[in-house]
């Protein structure tokens, strides 16, 4: 099934993202359904409006990381409300701030699900974040659409997972290092909370049981954290042949600073990242992290005529010197995800939506065709890019199709 063939309230989806999509034309709609029909759940929806959540980290730490997701999303929801809204009704958006405390994105939670009553939350973005959150959405029957790349290990009805799982970042980032680069010994680094360790973990065990290489290194620094000295020297003295980072949020700007002022650059050092966008690439400086690689399955620079309209439009809204990473876009897309499963399923009601979710696809998202698979993960490609000094990624490998995503991988 796809948007074109069974969401024809939608507008045709695919036909507007092959074309600027703040130059489209304003679509009109049929009579919009009865409010008692979509809605059997006392979900905040009217006659002429229905209310969705978004939960972020506007301050923060992780600022730096979830403000493109915060613009993302409301671009598309701006887009979609120009179009004619979903079921004939404007999206209204209630925004909260998670403020880079897992405490307070559980809090808020509670609130959107309890009290504002939203249809969906378009969220968190630290697996700790989500973490945090999921057992208030499952026992309140929300629903979540999550954007972040995260280590997997994880299946809900009430979270559709727009980032990728780790088998589509970290298994094929592993095995091109070692093809392309000949890397036989690893260093792993990142932040201290769930999906650094958890990424890790599954790291080390492909590199150990299934490349045949080795681990010399493993360490983990808190959330914030501005001093990485002694770690620097200890990547120098032990040499691996690749460095391989989970670094999250403003720490990534210390590391790469003090990496380059300590000598170890692209052209000395083999690193891939698998946490550094062109939103952080942005506070960080391009002159930092030249020659140094990161996996993602989207990149600004990608060239294809959706990304291209996409690109247009958000710096058309955000300035010209607005950036766009892989997060930011994989959030972009949870808010069409969302109207095309309600539009099928006729409803906005969480069990008619999350049943009417898999299978749907967009073949003209900004990073190319996506579909969303039977366990809530999109079906996506890997990527791998170059920094370039601009604050640009240079694309250097793609996988030749779509990786099925699979969150609980067998021995991981």
């Amino acid at each position: 099934m796809t948007l074109k063939s069974k969401v024809k309230t939608s507008g045709l989806l695919a036909g507007l993202l092959a074309v600027p999509f703040l130059l489209a034309p304003v679509l009109t709609t049929a009579s919009a359904p009865a409010t008692a029909k979509v809605n059997t759940t006392k979900l905040n929806v009217n006659d002429k409006f229905v209310y969705v959540g978004q939960l972020h980290s506007a301050t923060g730490t992780m600022a730096i990381s979830e403000t493109g997701a915060i613009q993302a999303e409301r671009l598309a929801i701006e887009q979609i409300n120009k179009q004619g809204g979903v079921l004939g009704r404007q999206i209204k958006i209630v925004q909260e701030d998670g403020a880079s405390d897992w405490p307070t994105f559980a809090e808020k939670a509670r609130k959107l699900t309890e009290k504002d009553r939203v249809a969906a939350i378009f969220g968190c973005w630290t697996s700790a974040s989500r973490k945090a959150v999921l057992p208030i959405i499952e026992r309140n029957n929300s629903l979540l659409y999550y954007p972040t790349f995260y280590e997997g290990l994880e299946q809900s009805k009430n979270v559709i997972y727009t980032g990728q799982e780790a088998t589509q970042q970290v298994l094929e980032s592993l095995n091109w290092l070692a093809r392309e680069k000949k890397a036989k010994t690893f260093y792993l680094i990142g932040s201290d909370y769930i999906w650094p360790r958890t990424t890790m973990k599954i790291a080390r065990t492909h590199i150990e049981k299934v490349l045949k290489g080795k681990v010399v290194g493993e360490e983990y620094y808190p959330l914030g954290h501005t001093q990485f000295g002694s770690l620097i020297n200890k990547t120098k003295l032990r040499k691996p042949d690749a460095i391989v980072a989970a670094v999250v949020g403003g720490s990534n700007v210390s590391f790469y600073k003090q990496m380059k002022a300590a000598g170890v650059t692209g052209d000395k050092q083999t690193l891939l990242t698998f946490s550094v966008t062109e939103d952080e690439l942005l506070g960080i400086g391009g002159e930092n992290m030249k020659g140094f690689y990161s996996s993602m399955k989207y990149f600004q620079s990608l060239n294809n005529s959706s990304n291209a309209a996409f690109v247009k439009a958000f710096k058309a809204k955000y300035g010209p010197k607005a950036v766009i990473g892989d997060v930011t876009q994989a959030a972009y897309l949870g808010p069409w995800l969302w109207k095309a499963a309600v539009e099928k399923a006729g409803s906005f009601d969480v069990a008619k939506v999350t049943k009417a979710s898999p299978g749907i696809e967009m073949k003209n998202a900004p990073e190319g065709y996506v579909k969303i698979d039977a366990n809530h993960h999109l079906w996506s490609k890997s990527r791998i890019a170059q920094v370039q000094t601009n604050g640009q990624f240079k694309v250097v490998y793609e996988s030749k199709g779509l990786i099925k995503p699979n969150p609980f991988p067998k021995g991981y």
